[in-house]
């Protein structure tokens, strides 16, 4: 089955429009017509090779929104014309410890990306969202429970949204603890929506003074400037958990000793080079931790999704047809978005 989709021939090639096959659904297989695809910083890294193991063609895109068109004769959770999305997941083991405990993420054997991984389907890897549909086994399909004028808002929690749901749930972010949010990018304005509807104290760290109305805006209750010494100083031995979305090196000493005894510091931004090693005396003397998290398990996700849809969290966008991928990419090397680009998978029929 062929479908028109967006992607790259090579990493120095503009994105372009290609055609691509999909298999036909299987007995466990879920066909999604996809209306909205968000675009990730790590789309633009994979596109452009800045990261090792990209195949070509490449097709991008892991923050899926779209409707169901057909289904496997063994699938009994969706139905043809639901609302479902799709995140970074299409597969994983299904046996190992993590899969067994609902964290297909940190499966051991390796689990399957929407894009950019081993697969027995045309061509040899897994081809992504920047396309008109995708097939997807039932097991990583996710209901979407937003009313339908949200939909392209909801496409980026499919990533952003997990990716800084998951640890605050796993650290328990919520009435009685503060939590820090470093950056106000894709991921950081979820992660500042998402732990205010936890009903956590949530701050929010910036190293731009202009970046605080919008951070208050987001839900945020106080804005701390980060490369101001004096104002980080007064917070030391304040914070629960400190959420750190920043993509780019830096110290983290900075935020370790702003952490109570027992504190977090959570990294889920990937830099490009590795962080200065931190200092242990922060760590030792107040038996605090640094530590990781990648997006999240298919049953967490779908309880990110149905929390959000409660709460009425979506994410701050700017829809764009496919045709301008390119631009857009450039501007968000130049952080000038607020806060994810969408593409509105409709433009690609023409």
């Amino acid at each position: 089955m062929t479908t028109k989709a967006y992607g790259a021939q090579a990493a120095d090639k503009s994105l372009e429009p290609m055609t691509i096959e999909r298999r036909q659904p299987g007995l466990h297989d879920v066909q999604i017509e996809i209306a909205y695809c968000g675009v990730c910083h790590s789309d633009l890294h994979t596109v452009r090779s800045e990261w090792a193991g990209t195949l070509y063609p490449c097709v991008p895109g892991h923050e899926i929104v779209g409707h169901v068109t057909a289904i496997g004769a063994e699938v009994t959770d969706f139905r043809v014309g639901e609302t479902v999305g799709v995140g970074c997941l299409v597969d994983s083991c299904q046996h190992c410890d993590s899969c067994h405990d609902g964290l297909e993420q940190f499966c051991e054997n390796g689990w399957t990306g929407t894009y950019n991984s081993p697969t027995k389907d045309a061509p040899g890897h897994t081809l992504g969202g920047y396309s008109q549909r995708i097939v997807v086994s039932d097991k990583f399909v996710l209901k979407i429970r937003h009313p339908e004028e949200q939909l392209a808002a909801v496409a980026p929690l499919l990533c952003a949204g997990i990716t800084t749901y998951s640890p605050l749930r796993h650290w328990e972010a919520g009435p009685g603890k503060t939590v820090g949010i470093v950056g106000i990018g894709g991921l950081g304005h979820m992660g500042i929506k998402i732990a205010h509807a936890m009903g956590a104290h949530t701050v929010a760290f910036s190293t731009s003074e202009s970046k605080r109305a919008d951070a208050l805006k987001l839900g945020a209750d106080e804005v701390i400037i980060s490369k101001d010494p004096a104002e980080m100083a007064k917070h030391k031995n304040r914070f629960d958990l400190i959420l750190d979305t920043v993509g780019s090196s830096h110290n983290l000493d900075a935020y370790t000793t702003l952490l109570k005894r027992d504190g977090t510091l959570c990294l889920i931004g990937v830099p490009e080079h590795p962080h200065p090693t931190p200092s242990i005396e922060p760590l030792i003397f107040g038996r605090r931790a640094i530590a990781g998290s990648l997006i999240g398990g298919i049953a967490e996700t779908q309880e990110m999704l149905d929390f959000c849809a409660e709460k009425g969290i979506v994410s701050d966008i700017e829809l764009i047809r496919a045709q301008e991928i390119d631009t857009a990419y450039d501007r968000m090397v130049k952080s000038d978005v607020k806060y994810r680009f969408v593409i509105d998978i409709a433009s690609l029929a023409s």
